[in-house]
């Protein structure tokens, strides 16, 4: 299913009784919807909610904006680590105004932000933007963007940078699964068969490397995002990893920390993905986190 907004098709999924409460799921970096595991969907819809995933623009069946041009990311890059300012095409600002008129499209007055990574940013920002539609915010394995927080590691950096052999599935299937392997979670196994199934599966639904360089642009020019998380009222979880190598810990507590009331909790041995051992804890947080918000409104 998709809509449109703002001269953008958006890609969507949603499950779960449309007149139940509605939980939007924001994905990360490049990600697609089908990213999210499907236990952690299965249950906060049993536990009395919709779930709405979507593709955020440049991913998977949105719109892609290649007319955009291609990034020069190194570049950009240094100019960041410089402290020179990042030339995006687009902004995080403008990818959670692409989920606000998801609301709007689907007549979603209020709903719950769970949003990882990347998507956490988005997710903040939404809550930032629009409060009073905001039920409830989760930000997973993501950050405020604040000056000062550590980075990735390096060698994980250098992956981020590089690109498939070539374009045919298998070939992004087995760069993104080599990623995976170093930003996994150590204390969580990954249910290999399945998971490289869906790496696949994924690589054959779309592919699209010019867009995740423009989104990495978006992420690496929000350096004002920190700035917004005071104006963010809704009762907040925040949640990360202890073994993360791709956004440390220190950035899911200091995002916490700038949210007034923001409950954090840390998963040890967690890295930046989603086995199903992690999908569960994830679940046990974020279903009870849902319910006591519902309970206030």
């Amino acid at each position: 299913m998709n809509i449109t907004h703002n001269g953008l098709r958006i890609e969507y999924e949603s499950d779960g009784d449309e007149h139940a409460p509605a939980v939007v799921l924001t994905m990360g970096l490049g990600m697609q919807l089908t990213a999210w595991p499907t236990a952690l969907v299965q249950a906060i819809v049993q536990a009395g909610y919709r779930v709405i995933r979507f593709d955020n623009r440049d991913i998977g069946l949105s719109s892609e904006l290649d007319h955009l041009g291609v990034p020069n990311i190194g570049w950009q890059v240094v100019r960041s680590r410089l402290g020179l300012a990042v030339r995006s095409p687009y902004s995080l600002q403008d990818m959670a105004q692409d989920a606000i008129g998801l609301l709007d499209a689907l007549g979603v007055q209020r709903a719950h932000l769970v949003g990882v990574s990347m998507g956490g940013m988005i997710s903040q920002r939404i809550a930032a933007t629009v409060p009073g539609r905001v039920l409830s915010l989760t930000s997973v394995m993501s950050s405020s963007g604040a000056p000062g927080l550590p980075g990735p590691r390096a060698d994980v950096s250098r992956a981020l940078l590089k690109r498939p052999r070539g374009r045919r599935p298998e070939d992004v299937a087995a760069h993104a699964l080599n990623l995976f392997r170093m930003i996994g979670s150590p204390a969580f196994p990954q249910d290999m068969p399945a998971f490289e199934q869906r790496v696949l599966a994924d690589a054959v639904r779309s592919y699209r490397p010019a867009g995740e360089a423009r989104q990495l642009l978006a992420v690496v020019s929000d350096t004002r995002r920190h700035t917004v998380l005071k104006g963010i009222v809704c009762p907040t979880l925040v949640v990360h990893g202890t073994a993360d190598p791709l956004v440390p810990l220190a950035c899911g507590q200091d995002t916490a920390a700038r949210i007034a009331g923001a409950r954090f909790e840390s998963i040890e041995g967690m890295g930046h993905d989603w086995p199903p051992g992690v999908a569960a804890l994830l679940a046990s947080h974020i279903v009870p986190h849902l319910h006591a918000a519902q309970a206030s409104t």
